[in-house]
């Protein structure tokens, strides 16, 4: 039985990213780490929603999906390129030859948002750093309660509906499966309609028009007010980072920069794993007609 974790149990130093997270240091991932440090790790990726570990060094693919399956089953659904060290292991790059290339520049995202439950977590490690080329990160709790009452009550309303594996619904907005707190199920490149009140006798499937309105709407939620407000963090990659993130409870993106080709900035290698998610996005609470909650 998984308990509480003590605050010796924590043998690494942590400070604050700029805006959510933190920054790991005295910890060397390569090496076996106790199950009482494993169980301190998973509390505070819940806490801070990402944890950097620096100067981690070049991590091998086992490794990296040995401390993968810490969070759970690995879930591997991407395209698995042959200059990948391990089949879980998703690697992307700015050179075809070295990577899957285009990767996370279809849109602001969560990973996973196509299967029946989102991935809980994503491992990401820096293998080559280029000079230029960002992930952007946001945090969705936020950025749900920093919508006007208005809009945010319409997409209590909706839902969405992957353009792949058929296309489940699936609430916009939902309950973290961990922390309790509002969420984001979504992919902006990614989506093949909403719907509106799902499971009503009102639910209403959108059309093409309609679908990219309310796309462009998200879309600009995360590149106009999310920074406004200073809620987009920007991970600068450096040599050695390795990024434990909780996927269900941050919208990220790659910037324009990690396509850049080899000769503008360097070569580019990224290795990523994901953690099967542990149950559907649904709601656990009430909403009346207008999208707005319903006090039990």
């Amino acid at each position: 039985m998984a308990h509480a974790a003590q605050p010796s149990a924590r043998p690494y130093s942590l400070t604050p990213l700029p805006v959510f997270g933190m920054e790991v240091h005295g910890i060397d991932l390569k090496e076996p780490v106790a199950d009482q440090v494993v169980d301190q790790i998973k509390i505070d990726v819940t806490k801070h929603r990402i944890l950097v570990f620096r100067d981690q060094g070049i991590i091998s693919g086992q490794r990296h999906v040995e401390i993968s399956s810490w969070f759970g089953p690995l879930e591997s659904t991407f395209y698995r390129h042959e200059a990948s060290p391990h089949p879980d292991v998703f690697r992307v790059s700015n050179d075809p030859a070295e990577g899957c290339t285009g990767v996370g520049r279809t849109g602001w995202h969560v990973d996973g948002s196509f299967q029946r439950s989102p991935f809980s977590y994503s491992l990401y490690h820096i293998i080559s750093v280029p000079t230029q080329g960002a992930t952007v990160f946001a945090p969705l709790h936020e950025i749900i309660h920093a919508l006007p009452e208005e809009q945010r009550a319409r997409w209590e309303r909706l839902s969405m509906s992957s353009d792949r594996r058929g296309g489940s619904v699936k609430p916009l907005i939902y309950t973290h499966p961990r922390s309790g707190l509002d969420t984001l199920c979504f992919h902006l490149g990614m989506t093949a309609a909403f719907c509106w009140d799902h499971g009503t006798p009102e639910e209403r499937i959108t059309g093409n028009s309609e679908t990219q309105q309310l796309l462009d709407e998200m879309e600009n939620v995360f590149i106009v007010l999310a920074p406004t407000l200073g809620l987009i963090y920007k991970h600068s990659w450096l040599p050695g980072d390795f990024i434990i993130s909780d996927n269900a409870a941050l919208g990220h993106e790659a910037t324009a920069e990690t396509q850049a080709s080899v000769e503008q900035v360097g070569l580019r290698v990224m290795h990523r794993t994901t953690i099967q998610g542990s149950e559907p996005p649904r709601k656990k609470y009430d909403t009346n007609a207008q999208g707005h909650r319903i006090t039990k």
